[in-house]
């Protein structure tokens, strides 16, 4: 027997006496017992959705014996945050999901910690953003778009579905800024909804609407809207038609991440336990099922490369929140 199969041995006893992992994995296959799903939100957001749709693939391929979950929200996500924080000893058992959110808020001081608190287990999909027009808009394209701003910023207001200095504002100013404009010059009007938004449009109080890419997905098959960016590396498979930013000229990319995080001071070899069985969740059926149901994009980012991208992030949002004064 070699040394790398001793090895490997030890380490499944090892796991198994620590109670992670029931004797399904001497097969190969059940990688943890059970996971509890921390949610910062109410049922029906975003991160709700990600824990939920995650523990479904995860337990139906039988990577997890067992998924519970728990809704916590309060203070923009930061009540669970700090949850976890301070019950760290007793949460080795629990994965707690987040969003770009933990960036922006952190950023701006809503809950004074940040990701660096916490036990980066892997940023896991992703949803690009999209500029949308109304679908009878004379607007067809960035350019189209660039042209109206020129000939009169004021008249060329971006629309969005979050509070100024939120995630939509910010790749509005992202995408101005990438297109030669000045970022703070861009008339930015937020919306608490999305049927107001798509009112705004089609009275023309907005020009434009600054929105996720599957959020612009739907309206766009729903036949209510154009999308005339995307802010992905390449066209994505959702909507084949339309454009990416880069290839209209305008070099930005954005990802609003969804992904994992574990308590403080979580053991070493619970983290791979857990990092093994996103890692394996990828290449199964019941993955696939939930994720295009979902409209997701696969963004696979474990432990250290899950913490430069986030490090990236906070350093890109940040200072354009430093340019639009909102830090």
């Amino acid at each position: 027997m070699s040394n790398f199969e001793i090895g490997r041995r030890t380490f499944i006893a090892a796991v198994a006496a620590l109670g992670l992992a029931g004797p399904g994995l001497a097969d190969g296959h059940k990688v943890v017992d059970s996971i509890h799903f921390l949610i910062p939100g109410g049922a029906g957001g975003g991160w709700d959705g990600t824990a939920r749709g995650t523990g479904e693939a995860l337990t139906k391929a039988g990577l997890v014996g067992n998924a519970t979950y728990e809704n916590m929200s309060g203070g923009g996500g930061g009540k669970a945050i700090g949850y976890m924080i301070e019950n760290a000893d007793s949460n080795h058992g629990t994965l707690m999901v987040n969003s770009t959110p933990i960036v922006i808020r952190s950023l701006t001081g809503v809950f004074p910690h940040n990701f660096r608190d916490l036990t980066l287990v892997a940023g896991t999909i992703g949803d690009y953003a999209a500029i949308v027009v109304g679908k009878d808009s004379p607007i067809n394209s960035m350019a189209d778009l660039l042209a109206a701003y020129d000939a009169d910023p004021s008249k060329t207001a971006i629309g969005g579905g979050s509070v100024p200095g939120g995630m939509d504002h910010l790749v509005a100013a992202m995408v101005m800024e990438a297109a030669g404009k000045d970022a703070l010059g861009v008339k930015y009007i937020p919306y608490d909804a999305g049927g107001k938004a798509m009112a705004a449009l089609l009275s023309g109080e907005i020009a434009a609407l600054s929105t996720g890419f599957s959020e612009a997905v739907d309206l766009s098959n729903a036949g209510e809207v154009k999308i005339i960016g995307v802010t992905s590396a390449e066209r994505v498979d959702a909507a084949p038609d339309a454009m990416t930013m880069k290839e209209q000229g305008i070099d930005t990319e954005f990802v609003n991440w969804r992904g994992f995080f574990g308590a403080p001071g979580l053991p070493a070899d619970t983290l791979a336990i857990y990092q093994d069985a996103l890692t394996k969740m990828y290449d199964t059926a019941e993955w696939e099922e939930v994720r295009g149901r979902n409209g997701w994009v696969n963004i696979h980012n474990s432990g250290d490369d899950f913490l430069t991208f986030l490090e990236a992030q906070e350093k890109a949002i940040g200072d354009l929140m430093k340019k639009l004064g909102f830090l």
